[in-house]
């Protein structure tokens, strides 16, 4: 006896939700509506577009859809499969935005006395050793104190061999 598993979405489900369900668990997202890609983009959440290249796969398939692009796309969740997904072209709006953002500028600000540029990070090493965590500085700090122990010790030996040889 076979045992089959459907899964159908409720009549009033949300196909949006729907459509990002699949793609985070890898699943493929074609066959849907552009009003149902429009609707999953709406209601992306911040960390699946962070963490996951679904904002893609769901733009793609969405140009799927019209004809427009490449075929239906499937769902990938950072594996290797979405380091090769192309990327899509910007909307107009996106594309203004963009456009205008290299245009424009940010004035130097002054912060706590200090110049602030937009986009100039400042590295120094005590920048980097200030993220470093507590623990791990503590290590390196016990560590530096043992080498100039032993450094110490090889050294008053050598001063002891010459002064009594």
């Amino acid at each position: 006896m076979a045992l089959f598993v459907v899964l159908v979405a409720p009549a009033g489900a949300d196909v949006g939700a729907t459509i990002i369900s699949k793609c985070t668990h890898g699943e493929s997202i074609a066959g849907f509506s552009q009003q149902a890609y429009r609707e999953a983009l709406q209601e992306l959440p911040t960390e699946v577009e962070e963490y996951s290249d679904c904002a893609n796969l769901i733009r793609q398939a969405e140009l799927g859809a019209t004809g427009a692009g490449g075929g239906g796309a499937g769902g990938s969740f950072g594996g290797p499969a979405s380091a090769h997904v192309t990327p899509i072209p910007l909307t107009p709006v996106e594309s203004s935005a963009l456009k205008q953002a290299r245009k424009t500028q940010a004035a130097p600000a002054r912060v706590d006395g200090a110049v602030v540029r937009a986009g100039v990070v400042p590295v120094s090493i005590a920048s980097a050793l200030s993220s470093l965590p507590t623990p791990l500085l503590a290590i390196l700090a016990l560590m530096l104190a043992c080498a100039l122990v032993v450094a110490g010790g090889a050294l008053r030996k050598r001063v002891r061999a010459h002064r009594s040889g």
